[in-house]
């Protein structure tokens, strides 16, 4: 198993690469090319540079005495085009210009030495929440859904206003601006659109791409819905365990896999995480794990701590379940709370995405992992 940290960029996060450097058992860099819109082209040039970064020392790191470095294995995310989820063409690009894209990036990605590409196929937006700094009682805040206000929403545009508002100055990835500029557009377009044409679309899109993923040795990995069920009308097809095996079914290649995100998966009331890992084991090319806890019989939920005793899923029996199979994927900590002064004004991280909590769950995650393997792996 190779433990992971998202970053999101020089410049574009409030946590360094030094930062990361300290956290004990981090190989690998989860990044991407953060001001790059869905559908656009990623030149080497630039593929190159971010890597360059990430697995390279300074000279002043080096005259510290510095030596530990990254790989950069996992890009998170390539996000798809929504004229490629829609089958139609939308913002100025048709299905088979922005298919031509994602291929070419893969190629792109796949030269420069990316094992792991993942993504999203959810409509319009990648990941919703109703409070990006909710209270907890604890005086931390965190990432926070509250199914009640999702419910009595006629028009998602002041989530759109909220999430925004939430990232201050950084990227937020999967509601760019620029792109929910266009809201209404999405809206639309996703009008009389059923579950099952979304698989067919889908299809298309893995039948498209993953003969390019299988010529340059680059899995590539599906985010299960965040939250894991159908917001404003709109299908989600990757929101329980049949939505995933359909998914896979519908390209039999072990290219197309799973970023399996349990927190994401838990969201789903019946959903079991640690039977999703024993199940799809062999398809999941990397593993969010994180914890949230239901607040009420609507499905509101917080997002907490690691530790499998703060909420509602079983990160033991999930780290149990990688650990008996001898998993070799990617994993790692999901969104933290916000912790020891990151919930104030000056300074305050991307939402979900401080250092310290994270940091906290990379070591519960690896302990819980050693209780497990530590014999084997001396």
């Amino acid at each position: 198993m190779h433990m992971s940290f998202r970053w999101y960029g020089e410049g574009n996060d409030t946590v360094s690469l030094n930062d990361i450097r300290q956290i004990p058992g981090v190989e690998t860099i989860v990044w991407s090319l953060h001001h790059k819109q869905a559908g656009e082209l990623w030149e080497p040039e630039e593929i190159e540079r971010e890597m360059a970064l990430i697995t390279g020392l300074s000279e002043a790191e080096r005259k510290a005495g510095v030596t530990k470095t990254f790989n950069a294995d996992v890009v998170e995310s390539v996000n798809v085009h929504e004229s490629i989820k829609t089958g139609t063409t939308l913002l100025g690009m048709s299905r088979d210009e922005a298919l031509d894209n994602y291929i070419k990036t893969i190629e792109n990605l796949g030269r420069a030495g990316v094992k792991v590409v993942t993504y999203n196929f959810m409509p319009v937006f990648d990941w919703l929440r109703t409070e990006m700094f909710h209270p907890c009682p604890d005086g931390s805040t965190a990432l926070y859904y509250d199914a009640n206000v999702v419910a009595q929403l006629t028009d998602p545009q002041a989530l759109v206003d909220e999430t925004l508002n939430g990232a201050g100055d950084l990227t937020m990835p999967g509601w760019e601006p620029e792109r929910l500029a266009h809201l209404p557009e999405f809206i639309e377009a996703y009008q009389g659109i059923g579950h099952d044409e979304y698989y067919e679309n889908y299809k298309v899109f893995l039948d498209a791409v993953i003969p390019t993923c299988e010529k340059y040795d680059v899995k590539l990995a599906v985010h299960p819905d965040d939250p894991a069920f159908d917001l404003f009308g709109w299908p989600r097809v990757v929101s329980s365990k049949e939505g995933i095996q359909r998914v896979l079914d519908l390209n039999p290649s072990p290219y197309n896999g799973l970023c399996l995100c349990l927190g994401s998966f838990s969201s789903r009331r019946g959903n079991d995480p640690v039977d999703a890992v024993k199940t799809f084991m062999d398809r999941i090319h990397f593993s969010h794990v994180r914890n949230i806890k239901f607040l009420d019989a609507a499905g509101s939920f917080s997002e907490v701590g690691h530790r499998a005793s703060e909420g509602d899923v079983d990160t033991v029996g999930i780290m149990k379940a990688y650990a008996e199979a001898g998993y070799e994927g990617y994993i790692r900590p999901d969104h933290g709370r916000h912790l020891w002064g990151e919930n104030t004004e000056e300074g305050r991280p991307r939402p979900g995405y401080g250092l310290y909590d994270r940091a906290l769950g990379i070591q519960y995650l690896l302990g819980v992992w050693d209780s497990f393997t530590y014999g084997d792996e001396r």
